[in-house]
């Protein structure tokens, strides 16, 4: 039952599964109450002890519906996801609350914290304001890289549908470029291409320069890891998948319930580390050497 559950199947669906499968007459409430005996574990998982170092770590959150006292609110649910130093990805936190705050952020960084997380190579996350002074409070000596997707999204918005496979095109010499300052020099021609036509395409890279272009001192297995949060978007589409029967959940609790279960489902197909991680974990070292080493 509680597999089926997890997998996203409503309660209701559940009922009448048993009932067809086994003439077992279980109502909805029950089906309910017996997926509770997994909330103790839910808890226990929010708290557990974390590693002390990952050298990476993204964050994002997704929305649902829940009902609050006869009305229904809008929630989000803060998902944390780290790489551990052995090269695996691990959900380190899914805390549902008020919608995407950087001062909820912040209480969700402490709590990391709290539980054992010394340190963080790299925050890799979407423009949330404030996101950035939320980290820098709670783990000052981590960088932090934009997504770059997110960030072509964010331009392309400006840009008219007959110029956009170009605008693109053109845009790849920038993100792939070997260095920092090649990239700077593709972002300077495309301007002087684009920047009269679509001005804010531009200066959306320029005002977010420092925190978009850490990647470019990394080799590319590096770079793969952390120029996009494609990692815990691809998570969230997990998440989507089973909680697409449910468009409002009856409580907060409810929504923490299934996301659990859910994570607990994905983690078990994590059981290949990323690839070259021996070579990434050699150059991390080299350049970061004890907040590595220390922990190992």
């Amino acid at each position: 039952m509680i597999s089926l559950y997890a997998r996203g199947m409503s309660t209701r669906d559940i009922h009448d599964q048993l009932k067809d499968l086994y003439g077992v007459e279980l109502s909805a409430e029950m089906v309910s109450k017996i997926t509770d005996r997994i909330l103790p574990r839910v808890k226990e998982w929010q708290t557990r002890p974390l590693h002390a170092v990952y050298p990476f770590v993204f964050m994002d959150c997704i929305h649902y519906k829940v009902r609050e006292e006869g009305r229904i609110l809008s929630r989000a649910a803060y998902v944390v996801l780290g790489v551990t130093t052995e090269g695996y990805k691990d959900i380190l936190s899914i805390t549902v609350g008020a919608n995407e705050t950087s001062k909820f952020w912040l209480g969700m960084l402490n709590d990391l914290k709290n539980r054992g997380l010394r340190d963080v190579l790299f925050f890799c996350v979407d423009g949330l304001s404030g996101f950035k002074e939320a980290i820098s409070a709670v783990y000052p000596q981590a960088q932090i890289q934009r997504c770059v997707i997110h960030m072509l999204r964010n331009s392309f918005k400006y840009v008219n549908y007959q110029d956009l496979k170009k605008f693109s095109s053109d845009f790849k010499a920038v993100y792939n470029a070997p260095t920092e300052q090649a990239a700077l020099s593709e972002l300077e021609a495309i301007k002087g291409k684009w920047g009269k036509k679509y001005p804010y395409a531009i200066s959306n890279w320029e005002k977010n320069w420092e925190d978009v272009s850490s990647f470019f001192q990394f080799s590319d297995d590096i770079r793969r890891i952390m120029y996009t949060t494609n990692i815990i978007e691809g998570l969230n589409r997990q998440y989507r998948k089973v909680t697409k029967t449910k468009s409002v959940f009856p409580s907060d609790t409810a929504l923490e319930k299934l996301l659990y279960l859910a994570s607990e489902n994905v983690a078990k197909k994590w059981t290949q580390r990323y690839r070259n991680w021996d070579q990434v974990l050699s150059q991390l070292i080299l350049l970061y050497g004890e907040r590595i080493t220390q922990y190992l």
